[in-house]
């Protein structure tokens, strides 16, 4: 079997896994490793089901499949123009591979974006104002013509103003739906969905035909920024869901930049807050895209996943073990989580054993937990 081959057949299998609505990201990558790949998880018994879902679970997806014909439902899907990656696939996006919790699956309608060039997600306030809608549309245009894609969720207001922008300049930008891929929320930006299936893409972690709830929102958001290496929010009030986004922008290590506004415009809120908490500022579309660039060429290193030859200076480490020392050794200034550093240290420690030399690490000033589950070097 050739990899075209083995990639339909797991497509096959992954589409009838992934389209089961009573499942959770996390028993998903459970299931997948405990059979060995969605086809193995087609062909396992209840018994071996059940060492990951419940009872209840079980007789669901008894059902599910019952009713479910892989290779007609597969066909079904493709002709849409819609495919299913997993985590395994080797076109699965890299940024997205390393955020905590990684999506176990993505249905994408349109095609994915160059991997050798910045991504920047774009978001703010859905009832913006007419400056909020000017600068998000400066803003997208400008990135598209220089080549960077513009990540957003497709909302009304900033999101698909930037995403609108950036298209009509030419660019790229990738749509990601708290629904099912093939549906279009909000209906009013059915204009902006068409244009992204074109020229570029959209994609979701929920079935198809799935609607979209309230509570696919914040999961959502956290691929939006998975997906990019900066994340600009135009406007937001004081408490919004932009806000939320920030927050799991900073614990998968993203930078954050802010547009500023009048102290009057609760609007801005939001944004004047993020800036005096030291999050980036955003003064005019042509020196942000310097500093995007910049930070891209040098942050390459750490994007693939090495570190970066200024973080291999080791400072003085007397007194720590061999381990500890290789602990040390795989974090940098970007947050990583204890497994991402098992990963470097090719699983050789199990991640409870690494978040005890963490929190030593810690201890001895030589690294810092940013967020829960989140730890880097500091600096000295």
């Amino acid at each position: 079997m050739n990899q075209e081959e083995w990639r339909e057949r797991e497509g096959i299998y992954a589409c009838w896994l992934c389209n089961f609505p009573d499942i959770s990201n996390k028993q998903l990558h459970r299931l997948s490793d405990l059979c060995g790949g969605p086809e193995a998880v087609y062909q396992a018994d209840r018994k071996k089901w059940g060492e990951v879902l419940s009872p209840k679970q079980v007789e669901s997806l008894v059902q599910h499949t019952a009713g479910w014909k892989p290779e007609a439902e597969y066909r079904r899907m493709r002709a849409q123009g819609i495919e299913v990656m997993t985590i395994g696939d080797e076109r699965y996006p890299q940024r997205l591979r390393r955020i905590p919790d990684a999506p176990y699956s993505l249905f994408v309608r349109g095609k994915l974006p160059r991997a050798d060039a910045p991504a920047v997600a774009v978001i703010g306030a859905r009832e913006c104002s007419e400056y909020g809608r000017y600068v998000a549309g400066v803003l997208g245009e400008a990135l598209g013509r220089r080549g960077v894609t513009v990540v957003s969720g497709m909302a009304r207001g900033i999101d698909g103003i930037s995403q609108e922008a950036a298209i009509e300049a030419g660019g790229y930008s990738m749509g990601v739906l708290g629904s099912g891929v093939d549906v279009c929320y909000p209906a009013q930006n059915r204009g902006i969905y068409e244009k992204l299936i074109k020229t570029g893409a959209v994609l979701s972690t929920y079935p198809l035909k799935a609607p979209a709830r309230p509570q696919n929102f914040p999961p959502r958001n956290r691929i939006v920024s998975g997906l990019a290496d900066v994340v600009v929010v135009v406007e937001a009030r004081a408490k919004s869901g932009t806000l939320i986004t920030v927050d799991m922008a900073l614990e998968q290590g993203r930078e954050v930049y802010v547009v500023p506004g009048r102290v009057t415009d609760r609007l801005s809120d939001g944004c004047n807050r993020l800036m005096k908490q030291g999050a980036g500022i955003l003064l005019s579309p042509e020196s942000f895209l310097e500093e995007v660039w910049q930070l891209w060429e040098t942050g390459k290193k750490t994007f693939s996943g090495e570190l970066p030859n200024a973080f291999l200076d080791q400072p003085k480490t007397i007194g720590l073990s061999g381990e500890q020392e290789q602990v040390w050794g795989a974090l940098d200034f970007n947050p990583r989580t204890p497994g991402e550093i098992s990963g470097l240290l090719s699983g050789k420690y199990p991640e409870r054993q690494i978040v005890t030399w963490l929190m030593q690490l810690c201890m001895e000033n030589l690294a810092v937990q940013v967020s829960p589950g989140r730890f880097c070097r500091r600096r000295n």
